[in-house]
Order: C-alpha cells, then structure tokens, then sequence
C-alpha cells in the first residue's frame, strides 16, 4: 500500500494467463453490495482490439491532455507536467501494452438517482483496488483509468459487451520500465476531521 501507485510506461513483454487469473482471483476477494458478485473482468490481450480501445482514449486524452498542459504551463507545474508526460506515454503506446483489463459490472447503471448509482460502483472499485494491490505484489505495473469508457456505447461495441452489463474501469497493466517508489501524500492530520468538516485536532 505505500509503493502502490500508478505505472504507465510498461514494457511490452507478456504476462502470463496463470497469473492474470490469479491477480483477477485476488479482486474477488472484494466485498460487494448484498454479496452480489456482480462484476466481470474482460482480459483483452489481441493487438487490434488494444488499439481499437487506444483510439477511444486518444479521442479524449487530445481534449483533456490539452487543457492539462496548458493549466502546468500556466502555472508552473512540474510535478503536473510529470503525470501529464507518463500519461501521454500511455496513450501512445496504448496497444503495446501487454494486457489490458475492463472491469464491469454485471449491472445497469442508472443516471439517476445518485444514491442508486454509488451503490453499483461500491460493487465494483473495491474488487479494483484488490486488482490493483495484486498487481503491485507481483511486481506488476498497472493504472486505473477510464477515459476509453468516455462512451459506453462506443466501448460495449469493440467489447462485443451486452447493453446489460456495464464497463467501469481500465486496468492497462505489464511489467514497469521504472520502479515502484514511495508515494508522496498530504500528511493524514490534513484530510481527518473530527465530528464535523473542518475541525483538525489531529493536524
């Protein structure tokens, strides 16, 4: 938990199936919503497919990507600079990347209302972060992201996903070219208050 974070420069050598299988067993040791179990995993591993997915992250990453440069630039920001370098890497070498995750859920998940919504995801995102835990274990790199979700219409049809079960995050994952570090955080005193917003006795 303190070196896990997010890896997108992967190298393009394979991972492999038996131990995509065993990290996937590890995010079903999540909890759920009712114990209902409800989520899928599509393991996506063909080029065309990768590059297809690629192509849905580019479209957005040109928007989004854009108007990041331009706020580090406008304010100075390195450290923005960095992620904004490592994640423009990604979406270049999108379809090179070893294996590529889609975690779903076997669910329809409703606009509205909210409360409904956050439901569904609490099924789904804890079984994500065991994914991604599992990753680090094994010394994996791998990122949370869910930009080529930005249509679920779009990425339901490169999936062949029925209208029923719903795409909720991408997991590109691969062995790092870096290494793991150890995460810089805003000390716990800062985000913890006591009894109501605001009030930080333990800052």
């Amino acid at each position: 938990m303190r070196t896990q974070r997010a890896i997108r420069r992967l190298k393009t050598d394979p991972v492999d199936d038996s131990l995509m299988l065993h990290l996937i067993e590890l995010a079903l040791k999540a909890p759920t919503g009712s114990n209902a179990q409800n989520w899928e995993f599509i393991v996506v591993k063909d080029r065309a497919i990768k590059a297809k997915i690629g192509k849905l992250n580019m479209r957005v990453w040109k928007l989004y990507g854009g108007l990041g440069k331009w706020l580090a630039e406008r304010n100075d920001d390195e450290p923005m600079r960095k992620i904004l370098r490592a994640v423009q890497w990604q979406a270049d070498h999108f379809e090179e990347t070893p294996v590529v995750v889609v975690a779903c859920l076997n669910a329809v998940i409703p606009p509205w209302p909210s409360l409904m919504a956050s439901s569904q995801y609490g099924s789904i995102y804890p079984s994500v972060q065991n994914l991604l835990l599992a990753a680090r274990a094994a010394n994996l790199g791998a990122a949370l992201i869910t930009l080529p979700l930005w249509s679920r219409f779009l990425a339901r049809r490169v999936l062949g996903i029925p209208w029923n079960i719903t795409p909720v995050a991408v997991i590109p994952m691969g062995w790092p070219k870096g290494k793991y570090g150890p995460t810089t955080r805003r000390p716990v005193g800062e985000v913890v208050s006591l009894d109501r917003y605001g009030n930080r006795p333990f800052a």
